[in-house]
């Protein structure tokens, strides 16, 4: 078991804390909300003591020791009930430093004027903690003792009072402005760019930051997040506030290699490990299920149960795969029938094309741009030599078919249309690959492609380079998953376009086919 925040195993508790003081108020005002011990005063477990003690540490000073804090563990490891816990004690406990005792021990005073917020990226997301602060609150001490409204979606004074615990989520810009004094941020893994969780996440950390002299923070939990996914959870753990120990991260990892995932002694001591003194989690259960079910990547096991960032876990395509369907004889020869996939960039990413023989879908790179290892910051794509590049495939190959991803060549590619087209044909066609449906169907072809062997490759090792790098993405499309492939982050080094290009000339092949065009025989003069 490694402890990869930067809360370090065997480090004694804080001695200056106002932790204790959170300990002891919820045993005597919360309640467990359910299991064996439903109804009983609340406790927080061994491990979950130790984050309350060391987050509610406090400097010489009473000012906090950290700012934030974010709790990295398994699924089903408690998580949300802590956070539930922690949302009540700063709604309505002592959580604020109020001077020292004669012991020279920290005091601690309620917040004066409470808003807690919950925050996820919907509000239906925030359910299952304002139920679990619900359950803690209904028929407790503290509904009684402090006259407490417990609705659905708020909870509040009876007195009219001012101080909440509200959820908030992505709604545009009414979240700007308002100045919380706890802000709980439950599952950052699933905070992306693709639900606005970025932009809200900063939102909210702005609020909170209006008025931290008083001490207002935010704690956020987390599982492993998926680095292909630039969540919220990633950046944190990436933040130089988490590196030099001005926010707590505190994170354990099961310590398992991929390649054991199938051992069930290593299997199940990982787990353990990754759970700690959580009891109620299914061991057994979790097991077996990691051993014999065949439906789920091993990378979601790693991430959600064994707390491990798999980086290439959800590789598109094994080398073996695509090993199986290199073909070396045969060789694509000037005038030969063929489609064209084109992906093109300017400065980022790489600019490809990748052919596509229409009568066995032999697939061979026609030309790649890419930008070198010591490139300076201006350099671009040579749009010219892209330029030469159509034209000579053009002229070398009996190009039935070209489909080009356009956003950054759409002019371009307007000319080519016109240029390359005869008198009752058309051969240069858009192919947008930001429309999820099409390209989802496009990928899902290329795979099956691959695996029943009804294409083949001619051992170019840029292509096979940037096949093996690209990872799978999870879409909804029509109310249901899709696949799709990127790049393993949004800013990767490692390139996939070549593996677009073999998409997309694949898919210009099938229409070509479709069209009628390995039937017919003509002749046509391309100069450039």
């Amino acid at each position: 078991m490694s402890q990869t925040g930067n809360l370090k195993p065997g480090v004694p508790s804080p001695k200056e804390t106002l932790g204790y003081h959170v300990i002891r108020w919820c045993k005597q005002y919360v309640r467990t909300p359910d299991g064996e011990r439903a109804g009983e005063p609340w406790e927080f477990t061994p491990e979950q003591l130790k984050f309350v003690l060391w987050f509610y540490s406090i400097n010489p000073d009473g000012t906090w020791r950290y700012s934030a804090g974010t709790l990295r563990r398994a699924k089903g490891w408690g998580k949300t009930p802590l956070l539930a816990a922690l949302a009540i004690v700063e709604f309505i406990g002592p959580v604020r430093f109020d001077g020292w005792d004669a012991f020279g021990l920290p005091k601690a005073k309620a917040v004066p004027l409470p808003v807690v917020q919950i925050g996820a990226t919907a509000l239906d997301q925030t359910e299952q903690t304002l139920d679990m602060i619900r359950g803690m609150l209904s028929e407790s001490p503290a509904e009684a003792h402090y006259g407490l409204d417990i609705s659905k979606s708020i909870v509040q004074f009876k007195s009219g009072k001012p101080g909440t615990i509200k959820p908030r989520s992505t709604a545009g810009r009414t979240n700007e402005g308002n100045r919380p004094t706890f802000v709980v941020m439950d599952e950052q893994h699933h905070w992306i760019s693709t639900n606005g969780g970025p932009d809200f996440y900063q939102v909210l950390k702005r609020n909170v930051e209006k008025t931290t002299k008083a001490g207002s923070r935010w704690v956020g939990t987390t599982n492993a997040y998926n680095p292909n996914e630039d969540s919220v959870a990633q950046m944190i753990h990436e933040s130089e506030m988490v590196t030099k120990g001005f926010w707590l991260y505190d994170c354990l990892e099961a310590s398992i290699g991929i390649d054991d995932i199938r051992v069930e002694e290593k299997v199940s001591k990982a787990l353990i490990e990754a759970y700690g003194d959580a009891d109620w989690a299914d061991i057994d259960g979790l097991t077996r299920t990691i051993l014999y079910d065949r439906t789920t990547p091993d990378s979601t096991y790693c991430r959600f149960y064994f707390n491990q960032i798999a980086e290439s876990s959800d590789g598109w395509m094994s080398k073996d795969e695509w090993d199986l369907i290199h073909l070396e004889d045969d060789p694509i020869k000037p005038g030969d029938q063929i489609a064209i996939g084109f992906d093109g960039s300017i400065r980022n990413d790489a600019t490809g094309l990748v052919g596509c023989r229409l009568r066995d879908g032999k697939l061979f790179v026609l030309n790649v741009w890419e930008r070198p290892e010591n490139a300076k910051p201006e350099w671009e794509v040579d749009t010219l030599a892209v330029e030469a590049a159509v034209y000579k495939a053009f002229k070398e190959y009996k190009v039935e078919w070209f489909y080009g991803d356009p956003p950054y060549f759409q002019e371009a590619m307007g000319r080519w249309a016109i240029q390359f087209a005869t008198r009752d044909q058309e051969f240069v066609f858009e192919f947008w690959t930001n429309k999820p449906t099409r390209m989802v169907q496009a990928t899902e072809r290329f795979r099956s492609g691959v695996m029943t062997k009804e294409i083949c490759h001619d051992g170019d090792e840029r292509l096979t380079k940037h096949i093996l790098q690209a990872v799978t993405r999870e879409v909804m499309v029509g109310g249901e998953v899709g696949i799709l492939i990127q790049k393993d982050s949004p800013r990767s080094k490692r390139k996939i376009d070549l593996a677009v290009c073999a998409i997309l000339a694949l898919e210009a092949r099938a229409d070509a086919i479709a069209d009628g065009r390995m039937k017919r025989r003509r002749s046509r003069v391309v100069g450039f």
